[in-house]
């Protein structure tokens, strides 16, 4: 359990040593929430994560 408490703490802290990935993740979160409507209850909220994923670790890639 403590390795998936240290991988979020390090994830948070990327976020925040990042400028501009916080708003990156809330945009490609958005579209993919968006793009995932039409699957029922979860479609959304896995779009969601999904987005959310790709631009951080796009980042981490650029970076």
């Amino acid at each position: 359990m403590a390795k998936i408490e240290e991988k979020i703490s390090a994830v948070q802290n990327d976020i925040k040593s990042t400028p501009g990935l916080g708003k990156s993740m809330a945009k490609w979160g958005a579209l993919g929430a968006v793009v995932a409507i039409p699957v029922p209850f979860v479609g959304p909220i896995f779009g969601a994560a999904a987005g959310a994923g790709y631009a951080y670790f796009k980042a981490k890639k650029k970076a």
